[in-house]
């Protein structure tokens, strides 16, 4: 039964809505039962995920909840290797009209970051994580946002974070200019990467 109920999971990536779980022949009394045994266990009303000893990575679940979130912030400070500190959160970035209550759930931990309209899809990129892909804000993007929010960042991340940018082979000067300017950062941008750039 476990080794079957994996399987049905693995083909769902990790996570499971309820009426996918009854076509795959678990209705509601079978579920509660594998919910009181701790073989699933509900992450939001009518999503579920596999909780055995290889339980599946967060992102399995991060992508089957909030398909519109973009790694963002800490996180995409760390998607690019600049930081060394693991974020506490999952920092997604989504449009300021999504609905607020869909992010509180106890696992796992995200931090929502609610973006103007016009502002939310300047550079997206597609990532992967363990495998899996991921909408990610593109390094210009996530310099750009380091610096409108620095204030809420902790100075060692914040300098560590912009060294590395800077040091970066891949980044591209023009695109983080542009940003700037559609962000309303340019004056920040030329104060802390003037002199490097």
């Amino acid at each position: 039964m476990s080794e079957n109920l994996k399987l049905i999971f693995v083909k769902h990536g990790g996570i499971m809505r309820t009426a996918e779980l009854k076509e795959a022949g678990y209705y509601y009394k079978k579920i509660q039962k594998l919910l009181d045994s701790g073989e699933i266990e509900q992450v939001r009303r009518g999503y579920y995920q596999y909780s055995g000893e290889d339980s599946f990575s967060d992102i399995s679940s991060i992508i089957a909840l909030f398909p519109d979130g973009v790694i963002c912030m800490e996180s995409a400070l760390d998607y690019y290797g600049y930081t060394d500190r693991t974020p506490s959160a999952w920092h997604l970035a989504v449009d300021y009209k999504s609905t607020r209550t869909r992010f509180y759930i106890d696992y796992p931990i995200v931090k929502p970051h609610f973006i103007r309209s016009d502002r939310y899809p300047v550079g997206i990129v597609n990532g992967k994580i363990d495998g899996k892909p991921v909408k990610v804000y593109d390094r210009e993007r996530t310099i750009c946002d380091l610096l409108l929010h620095r204030n809420k960042v902790d100075g060692e991340v914040f300098n560590a974070a912009i060294r590395r940018y800077i040091n970066d082979p891949k980044k591209m000067e023009a695109r983080l200019m542009k940003y700037a300017k559609v962000l309303h950062v340019e004056k920040k941008v030329r104060e802390v990467l003037g002199v490097w750039l």
